[in-house]
């Protein structure tokens, strides 16, 4: 079974709200894993709300949420991490130290019998400025270049200023219909059966005929996550030791007005 968690963003408020968001998160993990099979576990981009690693400094704080990766590796548990638009700078140190697989930008893979596309979301529906500089800010060059100039506290600094005074405060539907829209769209055009993503934070399950469309929400916002094996896919949420799961939809309609929070969902398990 993969479990997969997006958009946690630790960092972003302060200290007590984040241990509170790091205590949750690997009591979920841990009750998870006590209570399934879990094979793997994919980390869907923005896990840090800012990311930059040096040569030989990587950003300190959420080390008891590291702990419970080194374990979870260290059991035989694959883990994934995908780049997001506020953690891509990575160079090394989840792959020696978890022996975690980095991915840049997207995967495909057979799961079941379909083909999944797992991706953070970022850009893909992007106008004006960020459509065009992502690739720089990608490239090993300038990405270079930035870690030669502002070392250290420096570099940090600045990413997490750039992060605050740019990011989202909430939630833009305008940006849930067409991310959506863009993952059923690619879908029709190709040979994916299921797009899941994160970016938006807005969890949502939606199937239209063959093809199925997972955003997994944020954790920090809703402390919402997926299941996937080779039968199902399960759109879940924690709720301070109760696991809840949102039922897929067949047209989500304009659900402008609707936060993911307050959409109908289905009792689990009192306990995980």
């Amino acid at each position: 079974m993969i479990l997969v968690i997006a958009d946690t963003h630790f960092g972003r408020t302060d200290r007590d709200n984040e241990r509170v968001k790091e205590r949750e998160l690997i009591e979920c993990l841990e009750s998870l894993r006590k209570s399934h099979e879990i094979d793997e576990l994919i980390l869907l981009g923005d896990i840090f709300d800012s990311y930059i690693e040096y040569r030989t400094l990587v950003p300190k704080g959420f080390s008891r949420f590291l702990g419970t990766l080194g374990a979870w590796a260290d059991a035989g548990i694959t883990l994934r991490y995908f780049a997001g638009n506020h953690d891509p700078w990575h160079s090394g140190y989840f792959e020696s130290e978890f022996g975690a697989v980095f991915v840049p930008d997207h995967e495909d893979r057979e799961i079941g019998g379909r083909i999944f596309r797992f991706i953070h979301g970022d850009g893909l529906i992007a106008r004006g400025l960020y459509r065009h500089i992502k690739p720089v800010l990608r490239h090993p060059v300038p990405v270079a270049l930035y870690k030669a100039l502002l070392p250290g506290d420096a570099g940090l600094r600045l990413a997490a200023w750039v992060n605050e005074r740019f990011s989202a405060k909430t939630t833009n539907m305008e940006t849930v219909r067409m991310l959506r829209a863009y993952a059923f769209d690619t879908m029709a055009s190709s040979g994916l059966e299921v797009f899941v993503a994160g970016h938006s934070h807005f969890a949502e399950h939606t199937v239209r005929g063959p093809h199925t469309y997972l955003n997994t929400g944020s954790w920090h916002y809703e402390r919402t996550f997926a299941l996937i094996d080779e039968d199902s896919i399960r759109l879940l949420r924690y709720d301070g030791g109760t696991v809840v799961e949102q039922a897929p939809e067949s047209d989500p309609g304009d659900r402008a007005t609707v936060t993911a929070a307050s959409e109908p969902v289905t009792k689990v398990s009192d306990s995980l």
